[in-house]
Formats: C-alpha cells, structure tokens, sequence
C-alpha cells in the first residue's frame, strides 16, 4: 500500500509540473463523459435514416465502372473479370431467392442480400428458367383450353420460347440499364442520390422475377379469376422489393420526381406480368372451320363451329 501511495504522489507532481510549465494547457478528467459530436447527434435523431444513409455510401462508389466498382483486379477483356460475377455459392442465392419471395418491410434487399457480393449467376438462371417456365406453361394452357375440340390439332409453339427470352432478358437488362442512367443523371441535380452500381440493380430485377416462376406454372390452370389474383400477389411481393430498394436512393430528389420514378418501377413491372399472362396464356378462340355432316338423303349438312 505505501509503495501504490507513492506512486500516486509521484505521477500527481508530474501533472503538476507540465501544468505550471504550460498554464495554457486542457486538462480532461476521466470522470466527465465525452461531447458528442454534432453530426453523430443529429443521426440519433433520426434513427429511421441511419440505415439507408449506410447504404448509400461514397459519392465515388461506382462512377468510374458501368458494373460494381470493388471488382476491379482484372481487365474486363479477360475471363477472370467476368468469372467474379458469378463468384457465388449455393445458399447466397437461395437466401437471396428467399428474401426477394418474401421481404421484411422496412429493410432494403442490396444491403441485406447483395451489396456484400453482387452477383449474376442467380439472375441469369432465374431469367432463364422463367423464359421455359412461360413457354411450355403457355403451350400446355393452350392445349387444356380447347381439349375435347374434334377439329384441334395441337401443335407446340416454339417460337414462344425465343418471345419469351427477349421479353425476360431484355426487361433484366434494359430497364436497370435506363433506371442506372437516370440516378446517374440525378445524381448532377442532387447530391447523395446514386447509391447502387448496375450491378447491384440488375442483380435486384433478376432476383424480383423468381415469384413468377411458380406463378406462370399456376397460370396453367383455365380459370382467368385464379390467374388474375395469381398476378396481383405476384406483383405485390416482387413490386415491394423493388419499392423497398429504390425508394431510398430517390426520397432526397424532388417530391415528384421521386414518387414518378417509383411508379414508373411498379408500371414497367406490372406490364411485364400482364403482358406474358396476356399473350402466352390468355389465348383468343381459335375460329375452326365447320365440320361436315352427311345426310341420309345424300346431301350435306354444314354446321358452323364458333
């Protein structure tokens, strides 16, 4: 104990010796708290925005790079650039599938799912297995609708799955495209505006379009009420992805450029579910030529089929 109180006598003169060489000096006592800072107070006012304003990042994220700035160690004419775009495992993309199937309100699906690891391996199949998933649902809803029919012949319709594939692959790709454009655009309006690469967008609208895969099986089914309220909670899900992603990247812009700019998001995807129930399911009747019945008195009876 004596050896402790000597110690602490000893260090209490040197504080007071560097006190009276330098009277000018700050002294912090260890039992006062720290001032918070200005800028950390005001975030703890808004604690509904710290996540999002974690999301958007550095101004210079990616605007030197058309995909996601961080894979830079390769050339882009090489094999090893691109094969980092499909850098993902099994239940990175099942998980993904699960949060764009069912989302959690409140939470954005890039920081969750995607901004650790953007990848293309899980949209690229999924658009791919969507564009057969319509093509052979749309050939066998139009079989079951005119089975029974004497004069139908079924014939399977290839040409739906090359329709199908550049209505998916091009919605994927020219919609993030032209909505990764407009951010950039904005973003020389407003400061703090673009927050996801072209990357990260893309992977977004090809995780949102997996609802539709078990949808367009389900619309094999002949009842255009059940198909209807089919597309309505297709729409729902994948549409409150988007809503919930893109909606913090544009709330800082004027009111109703933000607001256009979502509901041009939602128009864009709700005339895609529409238009492939509409084409490839809802086909018209085909008008079939009338059949011929003989009559017993040799002459022919011809009756008209609608």
């Amino acid at each position: 104990i004596a050896c402790l109180v000597m110690y602490l006598f000893a260090e209490f003169d040197d504080a007071a010796n560097l006190l009276a060489a330098n009277p000018d000096a700050t002294t912090i006592s260890i039992d006062e708290p720290a001032e918070i800072p200005k800028n950390q107070h005001s975030r703890l006012q808004e604690p509904g925005r710290e996540e999002d304003d974690e999301l958007l990042g550095t101004d210079d994220s990616d605007k030197t790079e058309l995909l996601a700035g961080q894979k830079k160690s390769a050339p882009f004419w090489t094999f090893d650039y691109y094969q980092t775009f499909f850098d993902v495992d099994t239940y990175q993309v099942l998980d993904r599938i699960k949060g764009s199937v069912f989302p959690v309100p409140g939470k954005n699906f890039v920081r969750l799912y995607i901004r650790s690891n953007p990848d293309l391996y899980g949209p690229f199949w999924i658009c791919a297995t969507l564009v057969f998933t319509i093509a052979v649902s749309g050939n066998l809803s139009n079989f079951f609708i005119h089975l029974g029919k004497p004069t139908y012949h079924y014939v399977p319709e290839f040409r739906k799955v090359s329709i199908a594939a550049t209505t998916i692959y091009a919605y994927a790709w020219l919609v993030p495209l032209a909505l990764w454009g407009f951010l950039m655009w904005r973003n020389t309006k407003v400061m703090n505006i673009v927050s996801y690469s072209f990357l990260e967008i893309v992977c977004v609208y090809g995780y949102s379009l997996f609802i539709y895969i078990p949808t367009a099986i389900l619309w094999i089914i002949p009842q255009k009420v059940v198909r209807w309220v089919l597309v309505v909670f297709s729409l729902c899900l994948s549409g409150s992805v988007l809503v919930m992603t893109f909606w913090p990247a544009v709330r800082d812009d004027n009111r109703r450029i933000a607001v256009a700019t979502v509901a041009a998001i939602l128009l864009l995807h709700a005339l895609l579910a529409v238009g492939c129930l509409a084409y490839f399911f809802d086909a018209p009747e085909l008008d079939l030529p009338a059949p011929i019945i003989p009559a017993h008195n040799g002459t022919t009876v011809i009756t008209k089929s609608h």
